[in-house]
């Protein structure tokens, strides 16, 4: 039998398949693929949205040319021009394309077919219409996904094709999980995590051990407060669309990172160095791109959409978690401290007040991009904790104060530490940073007043809320980034 033949009946025995409801059997191609798995984002008690994108390469490669490397007195010299090609070829040796660097997933053109159900209800299965990703979007497409049942775990199923008629070149599953509702005393259990990027990672070839790690708690969620990847460190700079571009698409391709995002209810925070740059705010640029535009490619492109920046989610009759926006609504930091200077914004902050006043939720957790309660250091000027914006954090301090059993987590910080303002009902956990290899900052041996515990390695936090007696607890963990309890703090009427 003749190649084309056996190629002929392959194609129709795919497309009879096709025609009986069935997902046809890989077929080994070039692509697409789902090199950067898929995420998940702003899940509630009916809805989410799920992000995924298409890639040339099933992983990212491995075998690529190295940038060239540029000192800081250079790197500050290209940060103030806006020639792209210039910006480029300080950094990407002659006569290669981004796409052939070291650790690229170029993106590439295709369909996508989503198919979901409940867990414990296979016979019910949602397909969506196969859908083009977007190539102005970075090949990436969203769903918003709605009327889902409170409490549930669904799984996911993807499906890539290049086009309309042919055969499916990659798949991938995964589950997500809605919160149960406010009626439920139901035991939750979720992790915080701040800054990572890929020349961090302590495991060079999966990625972050973390990650791992957090897999074996069996999450009910976990919040990534923001600094997921920064722009401004080498090896490149992200001083272009393109570039940020790139360091999305090599840190989500690594694969503890896209296994545990397949598989976990997630919401994503962004802070400066995912947005622009170090301290970033409106009106500032970084090369080529304005802070505006990057507000958009983390909204918009990179991370699950929402119609709103912030939310609030209830977790059960005794958790209700808040999640504020820290970039964009803010006035500059340069800006002299004022009733009028702001980081949440006016909208922002009425909402934050009447829906804490409004919940009945045993335990209220606001989790923040940028420290409150602190302490930070002095040179800094980004956050409630500075100087710079002490009329606004002394509003919101004051109001978290006059409330019981609100609590503030924390990222951006490079070090782990639990502040307590005495004789008061303030309350600050920082997760801490995603390796070891990016704790720094601030030294252990400054154990200031407010520190009831202080340490400068990587690790995660580990919230957990359940009942003893029927007495709710709260209990907060600062874990290793093997996972190993290096402190705790619980807080509950028996404790």
């Amino acid at each position: 039998m003749s190649k084309i033949n056996i190629i002929t009946i392959c194609a129709l025995f795919v497309f009879l398949l096709q025609l009986l409801g069935c997902t046809p059997q890989l077929i080994k191609t070039d692509g697409p693929y789902f090199g950067n798995g898929f995420h998940n984002g702003w899940a509630d008690q009916q809805s989410i949205t799920l992000w995924t994108r298409l890639t040339a390469l099933p992983e990212l490669n491995k075998s690529g040319v190295y940038f060239k490397e540029i000192s800081n007195e250079e790197h500050w010299r290209l940060r103030k021009l806006s020639n792209i090609h210039e910006l480029h070829a300080a950094q990407i040796p002659e006569g290669y394309a981004l796409s052939e660097m070291d650790g690229s997933c170029p993106g590439f053109m295709g369909e996508v077919k989503l198919i979901y159900h409940a867990e414990d209800d296979p016979n019910n299965r949602i397909e969506s219409s196969w859908s083009p990703v977007d190539s102005l979007q970075n090949f990436t497409i969203q769903w918003r996904l709605d009327n889902l049942k409170s409490d549930t775990r669904y799984n996911v199923e993807l499906l890539a094709r290049r086009s309309k008629g042919m055969y499916v070149s990659d798949s991938i599953t995964g589950t997500f999980k809605t919160p149960p509702p406010a009626s439920v005393a139901e035991s939750i259990n979720f992790a915080v995590l701040t800054g990572h990027d890929y020349n961090r990672r302590d495991d060079l070839e999966n990625g972050h051990k973390i990650y791992k790690s957090m897999l074996g708690d069996k999450l009910d969620f976990y919040v990534h407060t923001g600094d997921i990847e920064y722009y401004d460190k080498p090896n490149p700079w992200a001083m272009t669309e393109p570039l940020m571009r790139y360091k999305w698409d090599r840190l989500f391709a690594l694969p503890f990172e896209r296994n545990f995002f397949r598989q976990t209810t997630t919401y994503f925070m962004k802070d400066d160095h995912d947005v622009l740059s170090n301290d970033s705010y409106p009106g500032m640029t970084y090369g080529a791109v304005s802070f505006e535009r990057g507000l958009e490619i983390f909204d918009k492109e990179q991370f699950p959409s929402n119609d709103s920046l912030y939310k609030t989610i209830r977790w059960g009759r005794d958790l209700q978690i808040w999640l504020v926006e820290g970039r964009n609504f803010r006035s500059k930091n340069s800006d002299p401290d004022s009733p009028q200077k702001t980081i949440w914004g006016e909208a922002q902050k009425e909402w934050f007040y009447n829906t804490i006043n409004a919940s009945n939720a045993t335990f209220k957790i606001l989790i923040t991009s940028t420290p409150i309660l602190g302490p930070d250091r002095e040179r800094k000027n980004d956050n409630y904790a500075n100087a710079t914006y002490s009329y606004e954090g002394n509003e919101i301090r004051s109001f978290i104060n006059s409330h019981e059993n609100v609590y503030i987590v924390t990222g951006d910080r490079h070090w782990q530490y639990v502040s307590h303002k005495a004789n008061s009902n303030l309350w600050e956990f920082s997760s801490g940073p995603g390796s070891d290899a990016h704790a720094g900052g601030w030294s252990e041996e400054n154990r200031m007043p407010d520190h009831r515990f202080l340490r400068v390695k990587g690790g995660y936090l580990i919230c957990k809320v359940y009942r003893e007696n029927d007495t709710p607890v709260l209990k907060f963990e600062h874990r290793d980034v093997e996972g190993n309890i290096m402190n705790e703090e619980v807080f509950g009427s028996e404790y």
